[in-house]
């Protein structure tokens, strides 16, 4: 039977009558590309992010912005359903399994590899069983130490992330010596924890947490120092969009960039970040940093060979 997965411009916001399309076979993390860096889709289906004002906050706003990322290209949609922003309220995971599973369905049906991000275990689980592919937890065990043990029974790959303290303390925490060195102590530290719990290598994929207990120096100070990361023997996800840091970077007359308006320095960075190898790169606007991970990718495969003219 056809699903009700809506074509790009269609969908609950443009159209009452979404395209039919046939559902498509089940994405595996194991058939995602190689060759070049990954672009992972934020997908924030909450009333309070920062990074776009509760646009997606609805099932179906949230499924028809999916949709236009998968259709942009994205690899991956990063759904979460509680915002990690400093400051930010918790969520009741029943509340957060509300926001989330509909819109996991809907992408995984219309053939979206798809990642969780949340701290709870139980909305893990929930979202595996709905059928997300990966593990997205920005609180690298600190909320719920269970969540090692779920990842190690599901052998999902796991997104392991740098932070200190939690959305309301992480700011005071911001105190290093040697952020670099540190992340990567601090990261291996956590990932003991995993392996004791019976979690493998090849399921860990590390980020460094930029914007998470690290302030604007520190962040750049990480960036510059990636190569650190790879010590670790894994992947690595780097998450530097429309943060924080950038809207200083790009003040004009006093006045911070708004979060809409980093997406050229975001695209700069995934470029830079792809150049140097990282596994993949998490972004709001999909299509300038695909590009990015494109030209990085042409860009380390060397000089092109060159067309030999044929003689007549």
């Amino acid at each position: 039977m056809d699903s009700l997965a809506a074509a790009p411009g269609t969908g609950p916001a443009t159209s009452p009558l979404p395209i039919l399309r046939k559902p498509r076979p089940a994405a595996r993390f194991e058939d995602l590309p190689t060759a070049r860096t990954l672009v992972m889709g934020i997908l924030n289906v909450t009333p309070d992010s920062f990074s776009d004002g509760g646009k997606h906050s609805t099932a179906d706003t949230a499924i028809a912005a999916g949709l236009r990322m998968f259709y942009a290209g994205a690899d991956i949609i990063d759904v979460g359903g509680e915002s990690t922003r400093p400051g930010a309220d918790d969520v009741t995971p029943a509340e957060e399994q509300r926001r989330v599973l509909p819109v996991i369905e809907a992408l995984v049906k219309a053939g979206a590899l798809v990642s969780i991000d949340t701290t709870h275990a139980s909305t893990a689980e929930a979202a595996v069983k709905a059928g997300a592919a990966i593990i997205n937890d920005i609180s690298g065990l600190s909320i719920e130490p269970e969540m090692a043990e779920f990842v190690a029974a599901s052998k999902v790959p796991y997104v392991l992330t740098h932070r200190r303290g939690d959305a309301r303390t992480m700011n005071s925490l911001a105190e290093y010596a040697d952020v670099a060195g540190e992340v990567v102590s601090e990261l291996a530290g956590v990932r003991d924890k995993l392996y004791a719990a019976g979690v493998s290598q090849e399921q860990i994929i590390i980020d460094p947490g930029l914007g998470f207990a690290k302030n604007d120096a520190q962040n750049w100070e990480l960036l510059q120092n990636l190569d650190q990361l790879d010590s670790l023997g894994h992947k690595v996800l780097v998450g530097a969009s429309r943060k924080r840091f950038l809207g200083t970077l790009l003040t004009v007359a006093g006045k911070s960039a708004a979060p809409e308006e980093r997406d050229g320095a975001t695209a700069a960075i995934t470029a830079i970040s792809a150049y140097r190898g990282a596994w993949a790169v998490r972004v709001h606007d999909v299509g300038p940093s695909l590009d990015a991970v494109k030209v990085a990718a042409r860009m380390a495969a060397g000089p092109a060979q060159q067309a030999v003219p044929k003689t007549q």
